[in-house]
Protein backbone atom coordinates (compact mmCIF):
# COMPACT_ATOMS: atom_id res chain seq x y z
CA UNK A 1 0.00 0.00 0.00
CA UNK A 2 1.64 3.30 -1.41
CA UNK A 3 0.75 7.01 0.94
CA UNK A 4 -1.54 7.96 -2.24
CA UNK A 5 -3.48 4.92 -1.44
CA UNK A 6 -3.41 5.63 2.22
CA UNK A 7 -3.94 9.16 2.56
CA UNK A 8 -8.08 10.28 3.17
CA UNK A 9 -9.82 11.81 -0.25
CA UNK A 10 -8.93 15.44 -0.85
CA UNK A 11 -12.18 16.65 0.10
CA UNK A 12 -11.84 15.29 3.65
CA UNK A 13 -8.46 16.52 3.90
CA UNK A 14 -9.62 20.06 3.28
CA UNK A 15 -12.07 19.66 5.85
CA UNK A 16 -10.29 18.95 8.35
CA UNK A 17 -7.96 21.63 7.08
CA UNK A 18 -10.42 24.60 7.78
CA UNK A 19 -10.79 22.48 11.07
CA UNK A 20 -7.83 23.02 12.37
CA UNK A 21 -6.83 26.40 10.93
CA UNK A 22 -9.93 27.95 13.23
CA UNK A 23 -9.59 25.34 16.44
CA UNK A 24 -5.09 26.14 16.39
CA UNK A 25 -5.56 29.96 17.46
CA UNK A 26 -8.46 29.37 20.39
CA UNK A 27 -5.67 26.50 21.96
CA UNK A 28 -3.03 28.57 21.56
CA UNK A 29 -5.05 32.01 22.70
CA UNK A 30 -6.32 29.49 25.86
CA UNK A 31 -2.50 28.40 26.65
CA UNK A 32 -0.73 32.35 26.65
CA UNK A 33 -4.59 33.22 29.04
CA UNK A 34 -3.63 30.71 31.12
CA UNK A 35 -0.02 31.09 31.11
CA UNK A 36 -0.63 35.13 32.09
CA UNK A 37 -3.24 34.21 34.24
CA UNK A 38 -1.06 31.48 36.53
CA UNK A 39 1.96 33.76 36.27
CA UNK A 40 3.92 33.95 39.16
CA UNK A 41 6.09 32.65 42.00
CA UNK A 42 3.87 30.86 44.74
CA UNK A 43 5.22 31.25 48.15
CA UNK A 44 4.72 28.69 50.88
CA UNK A 45 2.04 30.46 52.71
CA UNK A 46 -0.19 30.86 49.74
CA UNK A 47 0.35 27.61 48.44
CA UNK A 48 -2.02 25.79 50.86
CA UNK A 49 -4.84 27.58 52.95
Amino acid sequence: VSIWQAAAPPQSQGFMLVGTLFIIPFILGYTFWSYYVFRGKVTAEDGYH
